[in-house]
């Protein structure tokens, strides 16, 4: 049956059921309530909060006529609480069974749900996580959001805070579009939870691919555009305790774009595959790709080594960084314009150098990421989602496997390790030249490999000639390529850029040739047997 006018409008709030695991602000929102001439209702330790501070509560168990059982898991499952809930106030039949059966109409609820993201995050056993699964929160919140109609439902302080101000404004009254809005919020609330329960169970089962997948994220940043003006675009957080632009402290600069945001994430990932306590490490990015990363004994080592692969395309770019910026660090970033700055942190000194340029962003993340930690990725397509893990894949010497004539020198195989790293940080194709601890060449996001290592080599001598040196930087470097070459002219493109020593997945059906034509060449080669695509 359709609502009345009545419901299309301002309905009146004189009952509110209070059940709140999260205290925070309860007592003034309640105070709020009461001052409004609000009858209060609650459960639990909630009803002991609001009595300890002087204001009056009903408890639920009046209401229904039942104490609180089993432990608190039978309270608010209940005729007496869901029929005043769902009841459609102009609705003869509905009223007439209220009226038949005692049971009073609630007009506002404000609940949030027991603890049970907080609980699977920390190092809680199966049955305490269990045990914070919620029940009666959830049903109760569905029954008020299905009946928008008639009642207010609030998940969040603000909620309450929107509810009061709507009644102050309308003579204790709350208008549909708020309601609605409520309603919206409420199902978005429940969904999610109830999705955290199903993705946390069907890890503890250790499945690889669960029968039925539910993602949710809250809203972070509502975005001016996407990647074009013509796309709507927002930033939505997923709650996980990964340090990165999710979490990360904007201390200055304008709102970030979605191109911001990717390409800072992008870079921020990159520098986290090197532990600060062992080297300095600095990357720079443009459109997602790396034009320079380097490592070093100190922050402004790594830089100058990282800007030196390709200064131009380093102008308006990302900036990443593996440790704290200092003062002498800041001026050298600032001194070539730059869209983001993303670091764990910054030194005093250094954000009054960065203030002088208020429109660069700087992101602190206080620490960072673990580079071979576990975790998912998803990407739509047309009807469906693409979910895999994240390239967590990590290779030591240990792993390597030498396949040609002359293995790689020490101080070859750490430049081999390097490459290999920031190729798996590469659109696929790619090609990494590098030598000393920093890359002297990048060919990206190409179709074929051998165009990857022609790019690679030509960016390198354009670096050369920009920086008025006789020869460029390949001369006597490593590469690195993200999947196996498949014959040998990729290899040996690489090898006329001045490579020495190659790294590289293999497993092609022409190693051998590859091999060979390494050998003829005086290249060292190594296998890793793990592949690095980036798509």
């Amino acid at each position: 049956m359709p609502h009345s006018d009545l419901a299309a409008g301002l309905v009146p709030v004189q009952r509110a059921l209070l059940s709140v695991s999260d205290k925070t602000d309860l007592i003034p929102l309640a105070q709020g309530l009461h001052d409004a001439g609000v009858e209060l209702i609650s459960t639990g330790g909630t009803a002991q909060a609001l009595a300890e501070h002087g204001l009056p509560v009903r408890d639920v168990s009046e209401l229904t006529g039942f104490a609180s059982m089993m432990d608190g898991r039978v309270k608010t499952l209940h005729p007496n609480v869901h029929g005043g809930l769902l009841a459609l106030r102009d609705n003869d039949q509905h009223m007439q069974a209220a009226g038949d059966h005692g049971i009073a109409m609630i007009d506002l609820v404000y609940i949030n749900l027991y603890p049970f993201e907080q609980t699977i995050a920390g190092d809680a056993d199966f049955e305490t996580c269990v045990e914070n699964i919620d029940i009666g929160g959830p049903a109760m919140l569905r029954a008020a959001a299905k009946n928008y109609g008639w009642v207010c439902c609030c998940t969040t302080p603000k909620d309450v805070q929107d509810a009061l101000k709507a009644m102050k404004a309308h003579d204790g009254q709350v208008p549909l579009d708020l309601r609605k809005r409520l309603s919206a919020a409420a199902f978005a609330r429940t969904a999610a939870y109830d999705g955290a329960i199903a993705r946390w169970y069907s890890e503890q089962l250790g499945e690889d691919n669960a029968p039925v997948i539910t993602f949710s994220g809250s809203l972070q940043q509502s975005l001016r555009y996407g990647e074009n003006p013509h796309q709507k675009a927002a930033f939505y957080t997923t709650g996980t305790a990964r340090p990165g632009i999710a979490s990360a402290r904007q201390v200055q600069g304008k709102a970030l774009s979605y191109n911001n945001l990717n390409d800072t994430d992008a870079a921020f990932e990159l520098v986290c595959e090197f532990d600060a306590k062992t080297h300095a490490a600095v990357a720079i990015i443009k459109h997602a790709n790396p034009c320079g990363v380097a490592i070093g004994a100190t922050l402004e080592d790594a830089y100058d080594k990282a800007l030196a692969c390709d200064s131009v395309s380093a102008f308006g770019g990302i900036v990443a960084l593996n440790r704290t910026i200092t003062a002498d660090m800041a001026t050298r970033i600032t001194s070539i314009f730059t869209e983001v700055v993303i670091a764990p942190n910054a030194d005093k000194e250094a954000l009054g150098i960065f203030a002088a340029k208020p429109n660069l962003r700087l992101l602190l993340t206080g620490a960072l990421a673990d580079a071979h930690a576990s975790g998912q990725t998803v990407k739509s397509v047309a009807g469906g989602l693409l979910v895999q893990d994240r390239d967590n894949g990590h290779i030591t010497k240990e792993n390597l496997r030498t396949v040609t004539k002359r293995g790689p020198s020490s101080a070859q195989m750490d430049d081999l390790l390097f490459a290999w790293r920031v190729a798996k940080h590469v659109k696929s194709n790619t090609i990494v030249y590098a030598k000393d601890g920093a890359t002297v060449g990048i060919g990206a996001g190409q179709m074929s490999r051998i165009d990857a290592a022609r790019i690679a080599a030509l960016k390198a001598e354009d670096a050369a000639q920009k920086a008025g040196h006789s020869a460029p930087a390949t001369q006597g470097c490593v590469a690195a390529s993200d999947a196996f070459f498949p014959f040998a002219d990729g290899l040996l493109q690489a090898a006329s850029a001045g490579a020495i020593a190659v790294i590289q997945p293999g497993g092609s059906m022409r190693d051998k040739d590859v091999i060979a034509a390494a050998d003829e060449a005086g290249l060292a080669m190594v296998f890793t047997g793990m592949r690095h695509f980036r798509h």
